[in-house]
């Protein structure tokens, strides 16, 4: 089970992103739209730079769904590895057999 608190600061980044994506993504485009003056993209460039950092999706992390375990991730099933072979064990995941001899 990783920290709740490692997993409560993705959540925090999670509602940033969705809460600033429109306003980074018109700011992008200002920023790339080369008809525009150089000045205006400037300003573009420098409000981009005034949002928060955690509000970029990149900085996003993917998490296990139950355990929170950032590593070993299947994004399919958005579970680590340790979870998807404790459920496919137990038969809940619909088409996974472990094999066992």
């Amino acid at each position: 089970m990783a920290k709740k608190s490692m997993v409560e600061r993705e959540k925090k980044r999670e509602r940033l992103v969705a809460q600033y994506a429109a306003k980074r993504a018109s700011l992008k485009e200002v920023i790339n739209d080369q008809s525009r003056p150089m000045e205006e993209r400037f300003k573009a460039t420098l409000k981009l730079a005034e949002l928060p950092r955690n509000s970029s999706e990149t900085r996003l992390h993917n998490r296990c769904q139950l355990t929170g375990r950032p590593h070993a991730y299947y994004r399919k099933l958005k579970l680590s590895r340790i979870m998807l072979r404790e459920l496919g064990s137990q038969g809940q995941i619909p088409g996974l057999v472990k094999s066992s001899w």
